[in-house]
């Protein structure tokens, strides 16, 4: 029942928060290379298979952190769209994480059906982690979070659906707070502009 009213009420919280810290962009204006590639980290899939980095070569990233019950749910629907549209060019990941509030308190399988059952979610998701930077931290977020492996972000998940971008050669191009719609003119223009660097 919850989960019904939150992806109803998921429309008024994207207008209500979009002003907020939530509606967060950075960008890596300065182009900064990553210290420590990002190609050469990786992730386990919430099947418990292995996800190399190294198999993204060539594709623009948005990883996102998610969660079953947070208002901003609904982002699954738009990130699967997101993931139609460019599928030759980007590749989503998701990492669901229990960070904020204990809106994620399913395990793997659990949330994968609820991901492809309410969404249709196709998109890898990670097994559930922790993505705020404390003990446990997972690795690819200790590099999205940490400016000496990826060359200027130190910016951490403002809350569930944070994305981060980055480009076909593993650099970090912007954050995006979980306010901003995977869908938005913001995320639009910045995978035209990671397309031209």
């Amino acid at each position: 029942m919850k989960k019904k009213l939150l992806k109803w009420l998921y429309p008024l919280i994207m207008k209500l928060s979009k002003g907020t810290a939530k509606g967060t962009v950075l960008e890596n204006k300065q182009k900064a290379a990553p210290a420590q590639p990002f190609h050469s980290l990786q992730a386990t899939l919430n099947n418990g298979q292995p996800l190399d980095f190294s198999a993204l070569k060539g594709k623009k990233v948005l990883l996102v952190n998610t969660a079953s019950n947070c208002g901003y749910t609904g982002q699954y629907e738009e990130l699967q769209a997101l993931q139609e549209q460019h599928k030759d060019q980007l590749a989503i990941i998701g990492f669901p994480a229990n960070d904020f509030k204990e809106q994620e308190k399913d395990d793997d399988q659990t949330i994968s059906q609820f991901c492809q059952v309410n969404y249709g979610v196709t998109f890898p998701l990670s097994k559930k982690s922790v993505v705020v930077k404390k003990d446990g931290q997972h690795p690819v977020y200790a590099w999205l979070t940490e400016p000496q492996k990826n060359g200027w972000n130190q910016h951490q998940p403002d809350w569930n659906f944070s994305k981060y971008l980055l480009d076909e050669n593993g650099v970090l191009t912007h954050y995006f707070g979980p306010a901003v719609s995977p869908l938005g003119d913001e995320l639009k223009n910045a995978l035209g502009q990671s397309a031209k660097q």
